[in-house]
């Protein structure tokens, strides 16, 4: 009985044992399966934190290359700003200002060039706020048509831009950013929150002119030839930017008392000047410059007025004529611009009569550009602009305008009494219908004849 009971007893034992050992056992296993996941988790913890200082790593050098990059953009940007600190230092008392409008009193008009060097000046010793200073650079902006610098665009725009006149900066005048693109201006990011205000300005709006090409103004490169600044303001020959509009923006225009073109009539007073031409050869340079066909002319032409040479510059085409002889217009007319020595322009008009076809013009017309855009110069194409000119050289002259915003005036027309033929295919041809400002009043103004 005693062994019955102690057998019982280790049978018990055994058993609680063995229970006691499966649970544990059964513990352990599930510890292992978390061991197991929490192992996994780590490394995928470590996989992705070891990626992510790759990442960072690339990035951090990306960013680093490029902070070195915009570094050596910016050390010539503060090596100017140096230069300018200095230059307005040198400049604060005024007296060099005093002194060079004293010295500049005694002239009656002012180059271009020293009216936006005295503007440049005042702006250094006065500032950009300055009234007389922002006067002086409208001043230069208005003239600049007659000073062929693009300079001098620059320089008014901006400074008139600075003091915070609504003037548009030229894309060719504005700063850089670092990535090489031009910074847009007040008035471009005011366009683009207000719609209506840049279709107004070019040519979109509904009640706007619709001529595409018309919407871009006319400068001048350092050589004197006319080329088009996108952003300075719009203008046409119809519709809201017609010629009527143009003083809006362009106060010459509408203020000047000896505007061009006029209708020739008399009375007349008898000179004795002389014209002659004195044209060369030269590569053909042709541009639609969205307000008409111009040619720019190689140095080396010669306009000689009673001995005083005058340099050709360029010509250009206008449908119908701009100026009439009593009353009544020609098919067309050439304006060829010419500057002297001392920046006098003098403008010779050759009238095209319609008839036969003009053999130079068919030579211009076969190398058209195919739309508006830079100046192209057909290979192994020669011009003469000679070619374009009556044989007799009698004339009427006035004192008067450019006959396109600003409307400079201060410029001498010759207006040729003999005509040249054109053809009527040859003015259909022509990729501008109508681009011709109407006559403007004489105001007195004396017409000589020779």
């Amino acid at each position: 009985m005693k062994r019955t009971l102690v057998e019982v007893v280790l049978a018990l034992a055994l058993v609680g044992a063995g229970v006691f050992g499966w649970l544990n056992w059964q513990k352990n296993q599930k510890n292992v399966g978390q061991l197991t996941a929490l192992q996994a988790a780590s490394d995928a913890a470590a996989a992705a934190a070891t990626k992510s200082l790759q990442t960072s790593g690339a990035s951090a050098k990306a960013a680093e290359e490029q902070a070195a990059a915009l570094r050596q953009q910016l050390a010539p940007m503060e090596a100017q700003l140096q230069e300018l600190a200095a230059a307005k230092a040198g400049l604060s008392s005024g007296a060099t200002l005093t002194d060079l409008q004293t010295a500049y009193k005694s002239q009656k008009e002012l180059s271009v060039d020293r009216q936006v060097g005295l503007a440049a000046l005042m702006l250094l010793t006065k500032g950009s706020k300055d009234p007389a200073t922002l006067e002086a650079f409208r001043k230069a902006l208005q003239v600049s048509d007659a000073g062929n610098r693009k300079n001098t665009i620059c320089a008014a725009q901006i400074a008139l831009a600075a003091g915070g006149e609504k003037v548009a900066v030229s894309s060719d005048c504005k700063p850089q950013s670092a990535h090489g693109e031009a910074k847009e201006s007040k008035t471009e990011v005011a366009e683009k929150t207000d719609p209506h205000s840049k279709a107004e300005k070019d040519g979109t709006h509904p009640k706007a002119e619709k001529d595409g090409a018309h919407g871009k103004a006319e400068s001048h490169d350092k050589d004197g030839k006319k080329v088009a600044l996108h952003a300075t303001p719009h203008w046409g020959y119809d519709g809201l930017m017609g010629p009527e509009r143009w003083g809006k923006e362009f106060p010459t225009c509408a203020k000047g008392k000896s505007q061009s073109p006029l209708d020739i009539r008399g009375p007349f007073v008898k000179a004795r000047a002389t014209v002659s031409a004195d044209y060369k050869e030269g590569p053909l340079k042709i541009i639609n410059n969205g307000h008409t066909i111009q040619v720019n002319v190689a140095a080396g032409s010669k306009l000689r007025i009673d001995s005083m040479p005058y340099d050709l510059l360029q010509f250009h085409f206008h449908r119908p004529s701009e100026e009439k002889i009593d009353g009544k217009p020609m098919a067309m007319v050439i304006h060829f611009v010419h500057k002297n020595p001392a920046g006098k322009l003098a403008v010779l008009g050759v009238l095209l009569k319609e008839g036969n076809e003009n053999p130079g013009i068919k030579t211009l017309w076969d190398n058209l550009p195919k739309g508006e855009g830079p100046e192209v110069s057909p290979e192994g194409v020669n011009f003469n602009p000679g070619k374009l000119l009556p044989r007799e050289f009698d004339f009427y002259s006035y004192e008067g305008s450019l006959t396109t915003p600003p409307c400079t005036e201060g410029v001498t027309f010759y207006i040729l009494k003999a005509t040249v033929n054109v053809s009527n295919d040859q003015v259909t041809k022509f990729p501008f219908p109508m681009n011709a400002r109407p006559v403007q009043p004489r105001n007195g103004r004396e017409i000589v004849m020779n």
